[in-house]
């Protein structure tokens, strides 16, 4: 029993001797597969997150084209009011000179 053992260790310590080249390269296979999934993997991730960015961005650009065009409209407000003041000498009526009308 012992000497079939030996015998068994010796025969495969000299298969693998034999076609050491041939086991290299398997494993070298193998990695190169596992490598190839994880980095896959890897770029699947970064190509969800750079959809999101996108959309962020996309957000972010409208959402400043509004802002935009509310400080223009602000700006349009505020230029007419300077204008009336100074061309025209018109200023806000206090609370003394307002009048309400009441409609029946």
């Amino acid at each position: 029993m012992a000497s079939s053992k030996i015998d068994l260790v010796s025969d495969v310590w000299h298969d693998i001797q034999r076609y050491f080249l041939t086991y290299t390269l398997m494993v070298l296979v193998v990695a190169s597969a596992f490598s190839v999934i994880y980095f896959t993997h890897l770029n699947r991730q970064a190509t969800s997150e750079l959809e999101v960015l996108l959309t962020q961005k996309d957000e972010l650009d409208i959402e400043w084209r509004n802002l935009l065009l509310e400080q223009n409209s602000l700006d349009e407000h505020s230029a007419i009011e300077a204008k009336a003041k100074k061309v025209l000498k018109m200023k806000r009526p206090d609370a003394e000179s307002e009048v309400i009308i009441k409609l029946p």
